[in-house]
């Protein structure tokens, strides 16, 4: 198993910024594509309390199931959040690189990601 695994979705252009950096650098990883490996409300949290973030910080209300589900007027409670963004994945903003000792970065902007390859 590789030491850092990065939340990706092909789709995304920072995303794939984020992948070719981790290339470039010759990093080990795992690529996880979190739209059809949706993480575990666990695992968010976890994710989310490794990057110092709230679900809202990093939920991409742009998206139309957001607005479909109403999204930014829905009241800031952390596991409801969290279940919706579960159950719904692309409201994730990617990419997200975790380590394996539990370190995560948002890579927003794509370089941040380096922050984690030493």
């Amino acid at each position: 198993m590789a030491d850092l695994t990065l939340w990706h979705n092909p789709r995304c252009s920072k995303s794939r910024q984020a992948k070719q950096i981790l290339d470039d650098r010759g990093a080990a990883y795992e690529v996880r594509e979190y739209l059809t490996d949706a993480p575990t409300a666990p695992e968010l949290d976890a994710v989310l309390t490794a990057l110092g973030r709230e679900p809202w910080d990093i939920a991409r209300t742009g998206e139309d199931v957001a607005k479909e589900l109403g999204l930014k007027a829905m009241e800031h409670d952390r596991d409801a959040w969290i279940a919706v963004m579960v159950a719904n994945p692309i409201l994730i903003e990617r990419p997200i690189l975790v380590r394996a000792d539990g370190e995560a970065r948002l890579g927003r902007p794509p370089e941040d990601v380096e922050q984690l390859l030493g």
